[in-house]
């Protein structure tokens, strides 16, 4: 096990990733931020405070739970946990930036969009990721990327956030290693 990113990294990652996104969209006008059950709710709420403090303006931040449209719902577990998905504005003609931890397959993703998509017709969906390990298994790929790892299959990224793991940092594992 070695660590990839301590608190600071992370820190200097989400306020490079907020003046990205502000960069590319020419400022918040449509923007909303949706980040993705759970850790990636943590870092889109980050990246929200980081653009408040730039701009001076709070973004709409919505929560996403992926649970039910995931394409291996039935090898996950026989009762899912489902959690809480909170938009509580609209998605239509905005753009959407859609927040993870770590990009893999691309699977968590896909699933995302399909939920987004329940609840408006948005004008985008960009992806804004604090870590990009590669072997992709799907076409999808994040338009903002704090940090790619490459990994093999047999090591895990394991992302921990202060306030769900009382910590910041980012891991690489052996699988086996936990």
């Amino acid at each position: 096990m070695s660590q990839l990113m301590d608190k600071e990294d992370i820190r200097r990652i989400i306020q490079r990733l907020s003046h990205e996104i502000l960069e590319k969209n020419k400022g918040t006008k449509d923007l909303v931020i949706v980040g993705i059950q759970r850790r990636g709710v943590n870092l889109a709420e980050r990246v929200s405070k980081m653009v408040e403090q730039i701009e001076g303006e709070a973004l709409p931040t919505g929560i996403l739970d992926i649970t039910l449209y995931r394409d291996d719902l039935t090898q996950i577990a026989h009762q899912p946990i489902v959690r809480n998905t909170d938009i509580s504005f609209s998605l239509e003609g905005k753009k959407v930036i859609l927040v993870d931890d770590v990009l893999y397959t691309g699977r968590t993703v896909r699933a995302a969009i399909d939920v987004l998509l329940d609840f408006g017709r948005p004008q985008k969906i960009e992806l804004a990721v604090l870590v990009d390990r590669g072997h992709r298994e799907l076409p999808i790929r994040a338009d903002y990327v704090g940090k790619n790892i490459p990994t093999s299959s047999e090591e895990m990224v394991e992302v921990k956030v202060q306030e769900l793991d009382g910590k910041d940092e980012v891991l690489i594992i052996k699988r086996g290693e936990h």
